[in-house]
């Protein structure tokens, strides 16, 4: 399956652990990187907003991304999060090894 990197904010840092760790915890992620105190701006409703977020950084499969965006949208405080997949291209293959390793599911 084609390794992905999943970006999605998060209103808090709470809120972020706590998607990192349903994500960790039931295999859908190899790793998470949170990044607090993000400064955002984008459109919301016909305007400009801005808000501070934390960022995860999440390394996982293709294959599991469905089964990702239902875990992160039971847990997340907002109504449209931001869940977005970018394909890994290329890389150090035994990191790369290691996703496919780390969220491989029990038989």
């Amino acid at each position: 399956s084609m390794n992905i990197v999943i970006l999605i904010t998060c209103a808090s840092r709470e809120e972020a652990a706590k998607i990192a760790q349903g994500l960790i915890a039931k295999k859908l992620a190899a790793c998470a990187n949170q990044v607090d105190k993000v400064n955002s701006l984008f459109w919301w409703q016909g305007k400009v907003d801005s808000a501070q977020e934390s960022l995860l950084i999440i390394k996982s499969q293709k294959a599991l991304l469905k089964k990702i965006i239902k875990q992160v949208k039971s847990l997340h405080s907002y109504k449209v999060p931001e869940i977005i997949a970018l394909p890994i291209i290329g890389g150090n293959i035994d990191y790369l090894d290691w996703i496919d390793e780390s969220v491989r599911q029990p038989v």
